[in-house]
């Protein structure tokens, strides 16, 4: 990752974080535009990505010094070799080394790269472990009452609030790996290790997301008059112009074979963004994302067919906390199950972080689904 590359990721960071202040605060037009230069931007960290890596393949490492991006990673794979008893964030107290900043930074743009439920949800950053938001609650306003000459006038209701606790978890994983893998090439090591807690940390959160979904009753569909009528009258104006309709890869088939009554297929690619699916019936157009079976599994015979404003429905609190530490002499587990890193010549990895995932509002999504024997209707 170089220079410009790093400039781009924060701008998106700050840009991400004024576009959610924007959309809490109803202002969808500017929270809209801060989408757009996202957009645009990530557009010019890929394509910069791109170069930088066509770069570094044409480079002889051989007559050229290492660039700061090739110490970063050297250096890193050194304290991993050389750590006896424990590696963490920041200086270790006992002697150990401190694992270099970039390695968080990397691991969460890997996460990010794949498919991720928390792109559709809201991402709060906090620095507590726990906290409490408070939101006014919709209600159905009345007017004003008539009153006659000189007669007393009645109260109304005032506005009503509630709220939301997060307290934050930890989750944690442990990885051994054998020390050969510590004896390959520098990039092969740090490569490994980042891709490797990358893709455990975004499956985390996948797996906690679809947890706090399916704690909502779940909604059986019968086609797609009862996909509309989630939009149309459940969701309604309120949350229908910003909703989405989240499936796998079954609801995709099952979508794709939508037909109108002459024949047309209703799942169609977005006119404003052709690498994306919108499903179009009568005056309703929703957009579609599509997640792989392995991401929203198909359990018995539903096919996942979440309807709403995940964002507005769902918020992660991020604790912004990662851990990583090593062994290469920890024994883990009992009896057969346990593995001793010095009998067994291995090093292992025990990465840490801590986040939380609340329901922010539940009238903003549909827990529904397709039964897998459903037929298609038009």
């Amino acid at each position: 990752m170089n220079k410009r590359m790093r400039e781009i990721m924060s701008q998106i960071e700050n840009l991400n974080e004024e576009a959610v202040a924007l959309y809490e605060a109803k202002d969808f037009d500017a929270s809209g535009k801060k989408v757009e230069e996202i957009e645009n931007l990530e557009k010019e960290y890929k394509l910069a990505e791109k170069l930088f890596n066509e770069k570094k393949t044409t480079v002889d490492d051989s007559v050229v010094v290492k660039s700061k991006e090739e110490k970063k990673i050297a250096n890193f794979v050194e304290n991993v070799r050389k750590v006896a008893n424990s590696m963490s964030e920041g200086s270790n107290i006992d002697g150990g080394y401190t694992v270099p900043e970039d390695v968080q930074t990397d691991i969460e743009h890997l996460r990010e790269s794949k498919e991720s439920l928390a792109d559709l949800v809201s991402v709060e950053p906090v620095s507590k472990s726990s906290g409490r938001r408070t939101f006014k609650k919709r209600s159905q306003m009345t007017g004003f009452s008539e009153v006659g000459e000189g007669k007393k006038i009645g109260t109304k209701k005032t506005p009503q609030y509630s709220t939301m606790e997060y307290k934050i978890k930890k989750y944690a994983g442990i990885y051994p790996t054998t020390n050969e893998l510590l004896e390959d090439s520098d990039a092969n090591i740090y490569s490994e290790l980042t891709s490797w807690i990358a893709d455990e940390s975004r499956v985390t959160r996948n797996n906690i997301i679809l947890e706090v979904i399916k704690k909502k009753d779940e909604t059986k569909l019968d086609g797609l008059d009862d996909i509309k009528k989630v939009l149309n009258v459940t969701l309604g104006q309120a949350f229908k112009p910003t909703s989405k309709i989240v499936t796998n890869d079954d609801g995709l088939q099952y979508l794709d074979t939508l037909k109108d009554k002459d024949g047309n297929y209703l799942l169609q690619k977005s006119p404003a963004d052709p690498m994306k699916l919108v499903l179009c019936a009568g005056v309703t157009t929703i957009p579609v994302k599509v997640f792989a079976n392995d991401t929203i599994p198909t359990v018995d015979n539903k096919i996942p067919m979440i309807i709403g404003d995940l964002k507005e429905g769902i918020k992660l609190f991020d604790r912004k906390k990662l851990n990583i530490t090593t062994s290469n002499t920890a024994v883990v587990g009992t009896g057969e199950e346990a593995i001793n890193a010095y009998e067994e010549d291995l090093t292992l990895f025990r990465a840490i972080e801590r986040e939380d995932v609340e329901t922010r509002d539940e009238e903003a999504f549909v827990n529904g689904y397709i039964s897998i024997s459903s037929e298609p209707v038009a």
